[in-house]
């Protein structure tokens, strides 16, 4: 089984990016691909958790961000976006699973949305042959349907889907529940398993004086109108849309983009309690929308059946003492809102008229369900998705169908299931104070959107999206969590060395004057690691075995071509402008180029070793702070120096010269010369003579 397969979530701790993501998504280690210009690696790392790529990467809800350790310091890293960015600049593919098809059973799922798409991923790769039935022309569920087009291209949805297909997944549209299709009818044509995934397609209303009549709309079929039926409006009505979550944000949005004259937003909560994401609330406010916070809808007010606006009362409280939704009102306090279209997106709910007759439903037309077990009345015949969790987010709606999938996997084989058995990561604790103040503070970079003044005329996709110089440089900002130093105890001498170079006091001094590396607290940035003189402390990541193990192979081919010139090892920073393409994909005779995840990781033995194997010399190249980045390391400059003198020294003493490796610095206005700038520090190795270790 792989990391792309159905696996219990890991029970270790996790960076709290990961644990928060429904999916448990690799995000750092992701973003430190990304960060180090690996375009490649950063999609292969997505795809390895997440069959929805291209949509988590347009309009995810970034759970990972909510608990980003950088929010002790300043924002956190952008994490969606830069999903969205590795989906756009890689063509990456998931690998067949290399399980026989059809070898573990067969299973029928209808409803082709994120819960339903993402169990028929993950049981498809465990062998089973699973056929996705939906009622629409397309796959793709509430995402396909109802959410915009200026969020949401159809062709980032059809990326996704085709990928499913291409593991096996065989789809068919067309087909709804209790209409063509029944859960009898799937069992009778051989399917083991049936999983219904269907979503909440019905919008709620108000029953209030006025309701009756024209003018009139529901979020979810307004929604959908205008998106597959280009809907417009007549006449540039005012339009006043009531609720204050994700859906009425969408609403009013499109309702501008739809010919709306104005728009006025309704809703019961003032606006830190607005349940809509702060980016969307945002986002309708700088494209004219208006808000009415804390009112309530009262009565429709109309002049010959005609609506003429929306008499309000005031809510002084949505909740009560226990948290739950109880309004209540200033029954003195009314004013009316004048508008000539009204448009209620106050919640969405599911139908049960497809599924009477299919399971069994309780006394308000809901599935009769049970959770631990993901299993219907029916035998066999199991749920998911938002008919059973009521609203939530695309990727919460794909964990659930992750979950459903392992537990059809356990019906087929015999096996007992129970949700709550599955264990959870567990996050990593927050940063302390003092190591939180001694992280260098660099700005978010804001995703590029078009200007509200232009995107209100359109549909077209608001978000621009990153750049690569930007995409390298936010994902950049990354804390690198769990990622860096862990003292070895048994090497260890307590010497106090990585206590004092240490620029962020992550190490310290116990009472018995035995020294503890706080791991969880680590930035990652290497200086400790490279000069600890009992070679006492390791990263709990590969990255700088990789860096360190490529030296030699290098060096090697290097060699190989050698001719009167010197052969020249260039040891370079790969984050920053060292991570664009067009110096990744720099070649030249001569000269073998390795990266480090920061030269603050490159210790004296990995130069030593290219020394010991005939390099005539070594250049190291940090980058250097300009207007475009900023190094989240501190203090590496000088103890790279200072190590590169103490290695020159070494050298001379053996009799091969005192300025065999040198370092120099490059900028982001420098890099287009990367290449002559490296032919330039080489050519001083002119004058030494040539390694006699050759």
């Amino acid at each position: 089984m792989t990391q792309h397969d159905i696996q219990e979530p890991a029970k270790e701790i996790l960076p709290p990016c990961q644990a928060a993501c429904p999916i448990h998504q690799d995000v750092r280690d992701y973003l430190f691909a990304l960060a180090m210009g690996d375009f490649d690696r950063a999609l292969e790392l997505i795809k390895e958790s997440n069959p929805l790529p291209s949509i988590c990467g347009t309009i995810c809800a970034h759970h990972c961000e909510d608990e980003c350790r950088r929010h002790d310091v300043d924002q956190p890293p952008s994490a969606r976006a830069l999903k969205r960015f590795a989906v756009e600049n890689s063509a990456v593919k998931v690998p067949p699973s290399g399980v026989e098809p059809g070898s573990a059973g067969k299973v029928a799922v209808i409803g082709g949305g994120p819960s339903g798409l993402t169990a028929a991923y993950d049981l498809v790769r465990q062998g089973c042959a699973v056929t996705v039935f939906d009622r629409e022309p397309y796959m793709g569920g509430a995402v396909r349907h109802y959410i915009p087009f200026y969020r949401l291209p159809d062709g980032a949805i059809d990326q996704d889907i085709d990928e499913i297909a291409e593991q096996g997944v065989e789809y068919k549209t067309g087909m709804e529940l209790g209409r063509n299709l029944s859960v009898e009818q799937l069992q009778k044509e051989g399917y083991q398993a049936v999983l219904i995934a269907l979503g909440l397609p019905v919008s709620h209303g108000l029953k209030i004086p006025g309701v009756e009549g024209d003018g009139i709309l529901y979020a979810l079929d307004f929604l959908k109108r205008v998106k597959r039926d280009n809907f417009s409006f007549e006449g540039s009505p005012t339009v006043i849309v009531v609720g204050g979550g994700n859906v009425a944000m969408d609403v009013c949005r499109s309702a501008v983009r739809s010919g709306a004259a104005k728009v006025k937003v309704v809703c019961l909560e003032c606006s830190e309690e607005m349940p809509a994401f702060p980016w969307e609330i945002e986002e309708a406010a700088e494209e004219g929308v208006e808000f009415n916070n804390s009112w309530g809808p009262h009565a429709i007010i109309r002049e010959d059946g005609k609506i003429k606006g929306l008499e309000l009362i005031e809510c002084t409280c949505v909740f009560d003492e226990n948290g739950r939704f109880n309004p209540t009102y200033n029954q003195d306090s009314k004013k009316i809102v004048s508008g000539d279209l009204i448009i209620f997106s106050i919640g969405q709910g599911g139908d049960p008229a497809p599924l009477k007759g299919q399971v069994d439903l309780d006394e308000r037309g809901r599935v009769v369900f049970d959770r631990k077990a993901m299993s219907t009345s029916r035998p066999g015949v199991f749920a998911c998705g938002e008919m059973v969790t009521g609203p939530g987010t695309a990727v919460q709606s794909m964990k659930d169908g992750r979950v459903a999938a392992q537990a059809i996997l356990a019906y087929l084989r015999d096996e007992p299931f129970d949700r709550d058995l599955l264990f959870e990561p567990t996050p990593l604790e927050k940063l302390q104070t003092d190591v939180a103040d001694k992280i260098t503070r660099i700005d978010r970079h804001a995703v590029p959107m078009i200007n509200p003044a232009e995107r209100v005329k359109h549909f077209k996709q608001a978000e621009l999206g990153y750049d690569a110089v930007t995409a390298i440089n936010e994902a950049r900002r990354c804390l690198s969590c769990l990622a860096g130093a862990e003292r070895i105890e048994e090497l260890c001498v307590n010497c106090l060395t990585c206590v004092r170079v240490c620029p962020y006091d992550v190490p310290i001094v116990n009472v018995d004057g035995t020294v503890t590396i706080r791991s969880e607290q680590c930035q990652a940035c290497g200086l400790c690691l490279s000069i600890c003189p009992a070679y006492a402390i390791k990263f709990l990541t590969p990255m700088v075995d990789e860096a360190a193990n490529a030296i030699e192979p290098a060096v090697t081919e290097l060699l190989k071509g050698a001719n009167s010139e010197p052969a020249v090892l260039a040891v370079t920073c790969g984050y920053g402008a060292f991570a664009l393409p067009e110096v990744l994909g720099y070649k030249e005779a001569n000269l073998a180029v390795v990266r480090y995840p920061c030269v603050a990781k490159v210790d004296t033995l990995h130069l030593l070793k290219a020394v010991e194997m005939g390099v005539d010399g070594i250049v190291v190249v940090g980058c250097k702070e300009d207007a475009k980045a900023a190094c989240p390391h501190k203090d590496t400059v000088g103890w790279i120096e200072k190590r590169i003198g103490h290695l020159n020294a070494l050298l001379e003493e053996m009799g091969l010269g005192d300025s065999r490796i040198s370092y120099r610095e490059l900028s982001f206005a420098e890099i287009d010369n990367f290449g002559q700038i490296l032919k330039e520090a080489a050519e001083q190795f002119k004058e030494l003579t040539p390694s006699p270790l050759r």
